[in-house]
Protein backbone atom coordinates (compact mmCIF):
# COMPACT_ATOMS: atom_id res chain seq x y z
CA UNK A 1 0.00 0.00 0.00
CA UNK A 2 1.37 3.39 -1.36
CA UNK A 3 2.45 5.82 1.58
CA UNK A 4 0.42 9.10 1.07
CA UNK A 5 2.62 12.32 2.05
CA UNK A 6 0.48 15.18 3.62
CA UNK A 7 2.08 18.17 1.99
CA UNK A 8 2.74 20.88 4.96
CA UNK A 9 1.51 24.50 4.31
CA UNK A 10 2.32 27.79 6.13
CA UNK A 11 0.31 31.21 6.45
CA UNK A 12 3.04 34.51 5.60
CA UNK A 13 2.20 38.10 6.32
CA UNK A 14 3.37 41.49 6.03
CA UNK A 15 2.93 45.04 6.40
CA UNK A 16 0.81 46.78 9.32
CA UNK A 17 1.30 45.26 12.08
CA UNK A 18 0.16 47.57 15.02
CA UNK A 19 -2.42 45.00 16.01
CA UNK A 20 -0.88 41.77 16.10
CA UNK A 21 -2.99 41.17 12.81
CA UNK A 22 0.42 38.85 11.63
CA UNK A 23 -0.30 36.42 13.91
CA UNK A 24 3.55 36.51 14.79
CA UNK A 25 3.57 37.29 18.57
CA UNK A 26 4.75 40.52 18.05
CA UNK A 27 3.50 43.87 16.86
CA UNK A 28 5.97 45.57 14.63
CA UNK A 29 5.30 46.12 10.77
CA UNK A 30 7.00 43.67 8.48
CA UNK A 31 8.59 44.98 5.28
CA UNK A 32 8.69 41.48 3.76
CA UNK A 33 7.01 38.00 4.41
CA UNK A 34 7.29 36.53 7.48
CA UNK A 35 6.34 33.45 8.86
CA UNK A 36 3.27 33.48 11.03
CA UNK A 37 2.75 31.05 13.94
CA UNK A 38 2.41 27.66 12.47
CA UNK A 39 1.02 25.56 15.53
CA UNK A 40 -2.41 26.74 15.20
CA UNK A 41 -2.58 25.97 11.74
CA UNK A 42 -0.68 22.65 11.80
CA UNK A 43 -2.04 19.70 9.57
CA UNK A 44 -4.14 22.21 8.22
CA UNK A 45 -5.04 23.56 4.70
CA UNK A 46 -6.32 26.87 4.48
CA UNK A 47 -9.24 27.56 2.01
CA UNK A 48 -9.41 31.33 2.43
CA UNK A 49 -7.88 34.92 4.33
CA UNK A 50 -8.77 38.01 5.06
CA UNK A 51 -8.55 40.88 6.68
CA UNK A 52 -9.33 44.28 8.10
CA UNK A 53 -8.22 47.50 9.33
CA UNK A 54 -6.17 45.97 11.85
CA UNK A 55 -7.61 42.14 12.33
CA UNK A 56 -7.13 38.62 10.27
CA UNK A 57 -9.20 35.46 9.60
CA UNK A 58 -8.11 32.33 8.72
CA UNK A 59 -10.54 30.16 7.09
CA UNK A 60 -9.03 26.14 7.01
CA UNK A 61 -10.98 23.17 4.76
CA UNK A 62 -12.31 21.66 8.05
CA UNK A 63 -14.74 24.77 8.39
CA UNK A 64 -12.57 25.97 11.56
CA UNK A 65 -11.62 29.95 11.92
CA UNK A 66 -8.37 31.45 13.53
CA UNK A 67 -7.78 34.87 14.35
CA UNK A 68 -6.02 37.54 15.48
CA UNK A 69 -5.11 40.97 15.82
CA UNK A 70 -7.36 44.25 16.87
CA UNK A 71 -10.49 43.01 18.93
CA UNK A 72 -11.42 46.52 20.78
CA UNK A 73 -14.79 45.84 18.65
CA UNK A 74 -15.34 41.75 19.38
CA UNK A 75 -14.09 41.52 15.78
CA UNK A 76 -12.60 38.75 16.62
CA UNK A 77 -15.84 36.96 17.89
CA UNK A 78 -14.03 35.51 20.41
CA UNK A 79 -16.21 36.53 23.40
CA UNK A 80 -14.36 38.93 24.72
CA UNK A 81 -12.65 42.52 23.35
CA UNK A 82 -8.89 41.31 24.38
CA UNK A 83 -6.66 42.26 21.12
CA UNK A 84 -4.32 38.94 20.13
CA UNK A 85 -0.82 38.80 18.59
CA UNK A 86 -1.37 35.20 17.58
CA UNK A 87 -3.79 32.74 15.90
CA UNK A 88 -6.67 32.16 18.20
CA UNK A 89 -9.02 29.48 17.19
CA UNK A 90 -12.96 31.11 17.11
CA UNK A 91 -14.28 28.38 19.15
CA UNK A 92 -18.00 29.66 19.20
CA UNK A 93 -18.46 28.41 15.91
CA UNK A 94 -21.30 25.30 16.16
CA UNK A 95 -21.37 25.77 12.07
CA UNK A 96 -18.64 25.31 9.27
CA UNK A 97 -17.39 28.05 8.08
CA UNK A 98 -16.80 28.20 4.37
CA UNK A 99 -16.38 32.14 3.61
CA UNK A 100 -15.03 34.97 5.54
CA UNK A 101 -15.25 39.22 4.87
CA UNK A 102 -13.98 41.57 7.17
CA UNK A 103 -14.81 45.52 7.49
CA UNK A 104 -12.77 47.99 9.06
CA UNK A 105 -13.67 46.37 12.71
CA UNK A 106 -16.35 43.93 11.70
CA UNK A 107 -16.58 40.19 10.47
CA UNK A 108 -18.76 37.99 8.62
CA UNK A 109 -18.40 34.42 8.52
CA UNK A 110 -20.45 32.18 5.99
CA UNK A 111 -21.21 29.01 6.82
CA UNK A 112 -21.72 25.97 4.98
CA UNK A 113 -25.73 25.83 5.17
CA UNK A 114 -25.94 28.95 3.83
CA UNK A 115 -26.23 31.14 7.16
CA UNK A 116 -24.44 34.40 8.04
CA UNK A 117 -22.90 34.80 11.27
CA UNK A 118 -21.60 38.32 12.55
CA UNK A 119 -19.26 40.04 15.10
CA UNK A 120 -17.43 43.52 16.18
CA UNK A 121 -18.52 47.26 15.69
CA UNK A 122 -22.44 47.56 14.73
CA UNK A 123 -22.32 51.15 15.33
CA UNK A 124 -23.38 52.11 11.84
CA UNK A 125 -25.95 49.23 11.84
CA UNK A 126 -22.65 46.51 10.42
CA UNK A 127 -23.71 43.54 11.98
CA UNK A 128 -26.80 43.37 10.20
CA UNK A 129 -29.25 42.86 13.33
CA UNK A 130 -30.76 45.93 14.04
CA UNK A 131 -29.60 48.76 16.57
CA UNK A 132 -30.04 46.10 19.22
CA UNK A 133 -26.16 46.62 20.62
CA UNK A 134 -22.97 48.49 19.32
CA UNK A 135 -20.55 45.95 19.29
CA UNK A 136 -20.71 41.99 20.12
CA UNK A 137 -17.77 40.14 20.70
CA UNK A 138 -19.86 36.97 19.86
CA UNK A 139 -20.72 35.42 16.94
CA UNK A 140 -24.49 36.67 15.95
CA UNK A 141 -26.49 35.16 14.11
CA UNK A 142 -27.60 37.41 10.97
CA UNK A 143 -31.57 36.46 11.18
CA UNK A 144 -32.71 38.94 8.55
CA UNK A 145 -31.61 37.00 5.56
CA UNK A 146 -34.05 33.98 5.26
CA UNK A 147 -32.83 32.63 2.14
CA UNK A 148 -29.58 30.64 1.93
CA UNK A 149 -26.32 33.14 1.82
CA UNK A 150 -24.28 32.08 -1.03
CA UNK A 151 -22.04 35.66 -1.26
CA UNK A 152 -20.94 37.97 0.83
CA UNK A 153 -19.00 41.29 0.99
CA UNK A 154 -18.23 43.56 3.71
CA UNK A 155 -17.34 47.69 2.90
CA UNK A 156 -15.52 50.12 5.52
CA UNK A 157 -19.15 50.45 7.35
CA UNK A 158 -21.45 48.36 5.20
CA UNK A 159 -22.06 45.16 3.87
CA UNK A 160 -23.62 42.71 0.54
CA UNK A 161 -25.04 39.82 0.43
CA UNK A 162 -26.26 37.11 -2.31
CA UNK A 163 -28.79 34.81 -1.43
CA UNK A 164 -29.67 31.60 -3.36
CA UNK A 165 -32.13 33.17 -5.49
CA UNK A 166 -29.59 35.71 -6.78
CA UNK A 167 -30.93 38.78 -4.83
CA UNK A 168 -28.72 41.36 -3.35
CA UNK A 169 -29.10 42.56 0.15
CA UNK A 170 -27.30 45.52 2.00
CA UNK A 171 -27.17 46.93 5.15
CA UNK A 172 -25.13 49.35 7.53
CA UNK A 173 -25.37 53.07 7.08
CA UNK A 174 -21.51 54.06 6.44
CA UNK A 175 -22.85 55.30 2.91
CA UNK A 176 -25.81 57.70 4.54
CA UNK A 177 -24.28 60.66 4.94
CA UNK A 178 -23.16 60.75 1.47
CA UNK A 179 -26.30 59.89 0.31
CA UNK A 180 -27.98 62.29 1.77
CA UNK A 181 -26.17 65.19 0.79
CA UNK A 182 -26.08 63.66 -2.97
CA UNK A 183 -29.86 63.15 -3.03
CA UNK A 184 -31.35 66.00 -1.45
CA UNK A 185 -34.16 67.02 -1.04
CA UNK A 186 -35.22 63.37 -2.13
CA UNK A 187 -35.24 60.69 0.59
CA UNK A 188 -31.89 58.27 0.95
CA UNK A 189 -33.26 54.72 -0.46
CA UNK A 190 -33.85 52.35 2.81
CA UNK A 191 -31.34 49.79 1.43
CA UNK A 192 -28.19 53.21 1.95
CA UNK A 193 -29.80 53.44 5.67
CA UNK A 194 -30.55 49.95 6.86
CA UNK A 195 -29.45 48.50 9.75
CA UNK A 196 -31.29 45.02 8.74
CA UNK A 197 -30.56 43.46 5.59
CA UNK A 198 -32.22 45.50 3.00
CA UNK A 199 -32.98 44.32 -0.45
CA UNK A 200 -30.80 46.54 -3.49
CA UNK A 201 -33.34 47.67 -5.80
CA UNK A 202 -33.04 47.49 -9.54
CA UNK A 203 -31.57 44.20 -9.76
CA UNK A 204 -34.97 42.32 -9.96
CA UNK A 205 -34.48 40.54 -14.13
CA UNK A 206 -30.96 39.84 -12.97
CA UNK A 207 -29.34 36.96 -11.27
CA UNK A 208 -26.41 37.90 -8.93
CA UNK A 209 -23.22 36.03 -8.03
CA UNK A 210 -20.40 38.10 -6.74
CA UNK A 211 -20.59 40.97 -4.65
CA UNK A 212 -18.01 43.56 -3.74
CA UNK A 213 -17.44 46.61 -1.64
CA UNK A 214 -15.47 49.56 -1.36
CA UNK A 215 -15.17 52.50 1.58
CA UNK A 216 -18.29 54.17 0.38
CA UNK A 217 -19.28 52.23 -2.80
CA UNK A 218 -20.79 48.56 -3.73
CA UNK A 219 -20.93 46.38 -6.93
CA UNK A 220 -22.63 43.31 -8.13
CA UNK A 221 -21.89 40.55 -10.75
CA UNK A 222 -24.78 38.65 -12.68
CA UNK A 223 -24.53 35.75 -14.25
CA UNK A 224 -24.77 37.19 -17.33
CA UNK A 225 -20.94 38.47 -16.78
CA UNK A 226 -22.44 42.19 -16.28
CA UNK A 227 -21.03 44.49 -13.54
CA UNK A 228 -23.52 46.65 -11.33
CA UNK A 229 -22.04 49.62 -9.37
CA UNK A 230 -23.76 52.10 -6.79
CA UNK A 231 -22.56 54.52 -4.22
CA UNK A 232 -20.06 57.14 -4.80
CA UNK A 233 -18.43 57.92 -7.50
CA UNK A 234 -15.90 60.22 -5.30
CA UNK A 235 -12.84 58.66 -7.71
CA UNK A 236 -14.03 57.99 -10.27
CA UNK A 237 -15.22 53.89 -9.20
CA UNK A 238 -18.77 54.10 -11.02
CA UNK A 239 -17.32 55.17 -14.08
CA UNK A 240 -20.41 57.46 -14.38
CA UNK A 241 -20.88 61.26 -14.56
CA UNK A 242 -22.59 61.46 -11.07
CA UNK A 243 -21.04 61.84 -7.86
CA UNK A 244 -23.42 59.49 -6.34
CA UNK A 245 -25.45 56.92 -7.15
CA UNK A 246 -27.98 55.45 -5.58
CA UNK A 247 -29.47 52.31 -7.49
CA UNK A 248 -26.85 50.02 -9.54
CA UNK A 249 -26.04 51.02 -12.75
CA UNK A 250 -24.64 48.86 -15.18
CA UNK A 251 -20.48 48.60 -16.39
CA UNK A 252 -20.74 49.29 -19.92
CA UNK A 253 -19.17 46.71 -21.68
CA UNK A 254 -17.68 48.18 -24.14
CA UNK A 255 -15.40 49.58 -21.70
CA UNK A 256 -13.63 46.03 -21.20
CA UNK A 257 -13.71 45.35 -24.66
CA UNK A 258 -16.81 44.01 -25.18
CA UNK A 259 -16.39 40.89 -22.88
CA UNK A 260 -18.08 39.48 -19.90
CA UNK A 261 -16.98 40.04 -16.34
CA UNK A 262 -16.16 36.38 -14.47
CA UNK A 263 -14.85 38.26 -11.45
CA UNK A 264 -14.68 41.63 -9.35
CA UNK A 265 -12.32 42.69 -6.52
CA UNK A 266 -12.38 46.39 -4.71
CA UNK A 267 -10.05 47.92 -3.09
CA UNK A 268 -11.37 51.34 -0.33
CA UNK A 269 -11.55 53.60 -3.69
CA UNK A 270 -10.67 51.48 -6.70
CA UNK A 271 -11.92 48.07 -8.98
CA UNK A 272 -10.54 45.19 -10.55
CA UNK A 273 -12.52 42.83 -12.75
CA UNK A 274 -11.34 40.23 -15.06
CA UNK A 275 -12.78 38.70 -18.00
CA UNK A 276 -13.93 35.71 -19.19
CA UNK A 277 -10.65 35.87 -21.74
CA UNK A 278 -8.55 36.23 -18.92
CA UNK A 279 -7.78 39.66 -19.09
CA UNK A 280 -7.81 42.19 -15.87
CA UNK A 281 -8.86 45.55 -15.78
CA UNK A 282 -8.44 48.35 -13.06
CA UNK A 283 -9.78 51.77 -12.25
CA UNK A 284 -11.01 54.59 -9.72
CA UNK A 285 -8.04 55.81 -7.45
CA UNK A 286 -4.51 55.75 -8.69
CA UNK A 287 -2.61 58.09 -6.87
CA UNK A 288 -0.45 55.05 -4.65
CA UNK A 289 -0.42 52.73 -7.92
CA UNK A 290 -3.14 50.70 -6.56
CA UNK A 291 -3.94 50.41 -10.57
CA UNK A 292 -1.48 48.62 -11.14
CA UNK A 293 -0.30 51.28 -13.83
CA UNK A 294 1.52 54.06 -14.08
CA UNK A 295 -0.35 57.30 -14.46
CA UNK A 296 -0.10 58.81 -18.18
CA UNK A 297 2.16 61.94 -18.75
CA UNK A 298 -0.17 64.76 -19.23
CA UNK A 299 -4.08 64.69 -20.21
CA UNK A 300 -5.26 61.12 -21.40
CA UNK A 301 -9.12 61.60 -22.08
CA UNK A 302 -9.53 57.88 -22.78
CA UNK A 303 -8.21 56.97 -19.32
CA UNK A 304 -9.17 59.88 -17.40
CA UNK A 305 -12.24 60.33 -15.95
CA UNK A 306 -13.98 63.37 -15.83
CA UNK A 307 -13.83 63.86 -12.14
CA UNK A 308 -10.21 63.10 -11.44
CA UNK A 309 -8.01 65.57 -10.84
CA UNK A 310 -5.67 63.73 -12.05
CA UNK A 311 -5.78 61.91 -9.83
CA UNK A 312 -8.55 58.48 -10.64
CA UNK A 313 -8.60 56.67 -14.31
CA UNK A 314 -10.96 54.78 -16.42
CA UNK A 315 -10.81 51.24 -17.23
CA UNK A 316 -7.72 49.91 -18.84
CA UNK A 317 -6.04 46.87 -19.08
CA UNK A 318 -2.89 45.60 -17.28
CA UNK A 319 -1.11 43.43 -19.16
CA UNK A 320 0.82 41.29 -16.84
CA UNK A 321 -2.19 40.27 -14.25
CA UNK A 322 -3.63 38.21 -17.87
CA UNK A 323 -4.57 35.10 -16.61
CA UNK A 324 -4.66 35.86 -12.72
CA UNK A 325 -6.02 33.06 -10.83
CA UNK A 326 -6.97 34.88 -7.30
CA UNK A 327 -6.63 38.83 -6.83
CA UNK A 328 -7.25 40.64 -3.20
CA UNK A 329 -7.82 43.93 -2.52
CA UNK A 330 -6.66 45.81 0.40
CA UNK A 331 -7.52 49.62 1.06
CA UNK A 332 -5.25 50.68 -1.43
CA UNK A 333 -2.84 47.83 -2.54
CA UNK A 334 -3.45 44.37 -4.48
CA UNK A 335 -2.05 40.71 -4.56
CA UNK A 336 -2.20 38.07 -7.28
CA UNK A 337 -1.75 35.08 -7.89
CA UNK A 338 -0.17 34.58 -11.91
CA UNK A 339 1.01 31.44 -12.22
CA UNK A 340 3.13 30.47 -9.85
CA UNK A 341 4.24 33.92 -8.95
CA UNK A 342 2.80 36.44 -6.75
CA UNK A 343 2.50 39.70 -7.51
CA UNK A 344 1.96 42.67 -5.37
CA UNK A 345 0.97 46.68 -6.29
CA UNK A 346 0.08 49.90 -4.64
CA UNK A 347 0.27 51.91 -1.70
CA UNK A 348 3.30 50.65 0.50
CA UNK A 349 3.51 52.79 3.20
CA UNK A 350 3.93 49.71 5.88
CA UNK A 351 5.87 47.28 3.59
CA UNK A 352 2.36 45.80 2.54
CA UNK A 353 3.83 45.11 -0.93
CA UNK A 354 6.58 42.68 0.59
CA UNK A 355 9.76 44.08 -1.53
CA UNK A 356 11.56 45.65 1.61
CA UNK A 357 10.32 48.93 0.88
CA UNK A 358 8.15 51.58 1.83
CA UNK A 359 7.68 53.32 -1.55
CA UNK A 360 4.49 53.16 -3.68
CA UNK A 361 4.61 50.41 -5.86
CA UNK A 362 2.99 51.25 -9.14
CA UNK A 363 2.95 48.54 -11.56
CA UNK A 364 2.55 45.30 -10.16
CA UNK A 365 6.39 43.17 -9.00
CA UNK A 366 6.91 39.28 -8.18
CA UNK A 367 7.41 39.24 -4.74
CA UNK A 368 9.94 36.81 -4.85
CA UNK A 369 10.62 33.16 -3.37
CA UNK A 370 7.04 32.11 -2.15
CA UNK A 371 4.72 29.47 -3.96
CA UNK A 372 1.11 30.80 -3.07
CA UNK A 373 -1.62 29.00 -2.81
CA UNK A 374 -3.90 31.34 -1.38
CA UNK A 375 -4.11 35.31 -0.82
CA UNK A 376 -5.91 37.51 1.19
CA UNK A 377 -5.30 41.24 2.25
CA UNK A 378 -6.34 43.99 4.93
CA UNK A 379 -6.61 47.03 4.76
CA UNK A 380 -3.08 47.80 5.41
CA UNK A 381 -1.26 44.11 5.33
CA UNK A 382 -0.76 41.00 3.48
CA UNK A 383 -1.39 36.89 3.72
CA UNK A 384 -0.23 34.82 1.54
CA UNK A 385 -0.40 30.69 2.30
CA UNK A 386 2.50 28.81 0.56
CA UNK A 387 3.70 25.25 0.30
CA UNK A 388 5.81 24.62 3.55
CA UNK A 389 9.25 24.58 1.67
CA UNK A 390 8.88 27.74 0.55
CA UNK A 391 8.70 29.05 4.45
CA UNK A 392 11.33 27.82 5.46
CA UNK A 393 13.87 30.91 5.25
CA UNK A 394 10.79 33.60 6.04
Amino acid sequence: MATILRQEFCLLAWGANSYGQHGQGHEEDQAVPRLSNKIALHGRTVQAVCGGGGHTVVVTDDGEAFVCGQNHRGQLGLGHTASCSTLQHCSGLNQRVTNVACGWDFTLLLTDCGKLLACGSNVFGQLGIGQMTSRSAELVLIEGLKERVVNVAAGLRHALAITDSGCVYQWGTGLHSLAKKALSPDPVPSHLNSKVPSLVPGLDQKISRVVTAGSAHCGCLTGDGDLFLWGSNKHGQLTATEPFLSTPAPLERSRLNGKKIVNVWSGWTHIVAQTETGRVFTWGRGNYGQLGRPPPKGPNPEHQSANSGGQTFLPAEVNVLYGATQIACGSEHNLAIVGERLLSWGWNEHGMCGDGSLVDVFEPQVVPGLRPLVIGCGAGHSMAVCAGNTCEDK
